[in-house]
């Protein structure tokens, strides 16, 4: 271990020490599950490990709410997509149910989607999945959503420059 690893785990336990029970209480007073709380609180910390600079962080409990807070959104779309999911799945006969692993990875690939396309408008991602996924084409969008074409293919673009950015990264 070089001695500014040494120097960064030190900040980085001197900023967990004098922090986690503060962003414990923050990240409870916005979720019903104490130990869930917990447990973002310390992906928190995990996360601010892998950062370069620890030293640099000027507000760190600015910078610990931020990540904190994306991490409890992401946990909640989580919740939400599998709820969407396993409401869809009730309108599918049983004998067509993917077995518990395929159902995981539909949901990690849902979850991986939403991802891609995060800062798009509901109604943008809809009209993605929509065309996609669904394979409806454009004119059965427009009837759908109660939209005009020009704005199927605005969000079709958005949607689309979304998923080429990931790629060229």
């Amino acid at each position: 271990m070089t001695a500014s690893s040494a120097e960064n785990r030190e900040r980085i336990g001197q900023l967990f020490k004098l922090n986690y029970q503060w962003l414990c209480a923050r990240v409870r007073s916005r979720m019903d599950c104490p130990h869930s709380a917990e447990d973002i609180a310390a992906e928190t910390f995990a996360r601010v490990l892998t950062m370069p600079d620890p030293a640099a962080f000027r507000e760190p409990r600015a910078l610990l709410s931020t990540i904190a807070q994306r991490l409890m959104y992401e946990g909640w779309r989580r919740r939400d997509l599998s709820r969407a999911y396993l409401q869809a799945m009730q309108n599918i006969p049983e004998l067509l149910h993917p077995s518990p692993e395929e159902q995981l990875m539909l949901i990690e690939s849902l979850m991986a989607i939403d991802q891609l396309l995060d800062g798009l408008t509901s109604q943008a991602k809809t009209v993605f999945i929509l065309n996609q996924i669904e394979g409806l084409p454009y004119s059965r969008i427009c009837e759908q959503l109660g939209i005009s074409l020009g704005t199927v293919h605005t969000y079709m673009t958005q949607a689309l420059r979304c998923c080429y950015q990931v790629f060229e990264s």
